[in-house]
């Protein structure tokens, strides 16, 4: 490794740690939002933040007009109490860098560095913004920033984001031609029944008996209202109810979870839900209400921008070091932006079995091999300067 890239790799590291030991969750991310600030305009980068929310725009104008490529970093934390005995552990009680969001912010912080430092600026006919997005993790972060012109002023042509996987070992680039991740949304259901004595249950209306008819009939929706090429997610993760063992209670409560790769199978599913649970009150005699809680899109790539991504890696780190992903039923809000310009999103491998470091995304025990940060920084450096060429 030569000595400007050591030097680098140990800045990178050191913005990372830092924003490890203080996590901050969506929309609460300001002390994160400074520290990205500070630095961009410590690099002499045109910085600007908003009014109403947290988040970042650095933009870097290049000698001409011309086409701008915008690069984006989640910054925000997981409600994750850190379980990884390192120096760098979170010192905020709760809350986690658990997915690798410090690590996409000091990558993004590392380009911005090499293309100052390297002279691009005066070779760019065009200009990189820099998006350093709030609120990923459940919060639509991405959409608000859409919201409020980050693809304008200049206009992006295209967007880049990188993101750690740790199902892939450092040195390792994952690339999704097409589709890369699924819708995700979720829902709740409340049941109203009649409560009264569990030793006379033809007196009551049994909200658990209606909620437990409800689960077993989504297991068909799957099964037999999706197309067996297609792919599709309902799950029930809450189910509450009840107080004491002879009790008939008064309601239930379930929440779960839709996921879907296309948005037709999306809306159906919305539709069979709502079916169900007016069939379920019908046949039971409960009064339920259904509230379908609208979350992130299908994730698509674009072809001609992964081809590119992909390119870029070869030459980098040898095709064998780049791979082909299947879709992930886990959903990302990047999806906003690939809905709007063309746009890929690249994995970056980061797990070392002999480091220990396996421990998969939104654990407790989470962790990255910090190789990864200059791998990162070496990938979307060149592809500024492959863009612009």
């Amino acid at each position: 490794m030569a000595i400007a890239d050591e030097k680098l790799r140990e800045w990178v590291v050191e913005i990372r740690r830092d924003l490890h030991m203080y996590p901050e969750t969506l929309y609460n991310e300001k002390r994160t939002t400074q520290k990205i600030k500070d630095i961009l305009e410590q690099l002499g980068i045109e910085a600007h933040t908003f009014d109403d929310m947290t988040g970042v725009i650095g933009i870097i104008h290049g000698k001409k007009p011309g086409r701008t490529l915008a690069l984006r970093a989640d910054i925000d934390a997981l409600p994750i109490q850190e379980m990884n005995p390192v120096p760098y552990r979170s010192k905020i009680e709760g809350c986690m860098h658990a997915c690798g969001h410090d690590a996409h912010v000091s990558i993004m912080l590392g380009v911005a560095r090499k293309v100052v430092e390297e002279g691009l600026i005066g070779a760019m006919e065009g200009g990189v913004k820099f998006l350093f997005q709030p609120a990923e993790e459940g919060g639509a972060g991405a959409k608000r920033m859409i919201e409020r012109g980050v693809l304008e002023s200049p206009k992006v042509d295209w967007v880049l984001a990188g993101h750690m996987d740790p199902d892939l070992p450092v040195g390792v680039i994952g690339v999704h031609h097409g589709q890369s991740h699924a819708s995700a949304d979720s829902f709740r259901l409340f049941i109203r029944g009649q409560g009264g004595h569990g030793a006379r249950p033809h007196q009551n209306v049994d909200p658990i008996v209606a909620g437990a008819q409800f689960v077993c009939a989504l297991q068909s929706v799957v099964a037999r209202n999706i197309d067996p090429r297609d792919t599709a997610v309902l799950s029930v993760c809450k189910f509450a109810s009840g107080s004491t063992s002879n009790v008939s209670p008064e309601h239930a409560e379930l929440e779960g979870t839709i996921r879907a790769f296309k948005e037709q199978t999306r809306k159906l599913l919305w539709q069979r839900l709502g079916e169900i649970s007016k069939g379920i009150d019908r046949a039971y005699g409960t009064n339920s209400e259904l509230e379908i809680r609208e979350g992130y899109p299908p994730c698509i790539n674009s072809h001609e921008v992964v081809e590119f991504m992909a390119k870029v890696a070869k030459a980098l780190f040898s095709e064998e070091n780049v791979v082909e992903l299947p879709p992930s039923t886990g959903a990302e809000d990047f999806a906003f932006f690939a809905a709007e310009r063309p746009s890929a999103i690249i994995r970056i491998g980061c797990s070392n079995e002999a480091k220990g470091l396996t421990h998969p995304l939104h654990s407790a025990y989470f962790d990255i091999d910090e190789d990864s940060l200059l791998i990162g920084v070496q990938l979307f450096t060149t592809a500024v300067k492959e863009f612009f060429s």
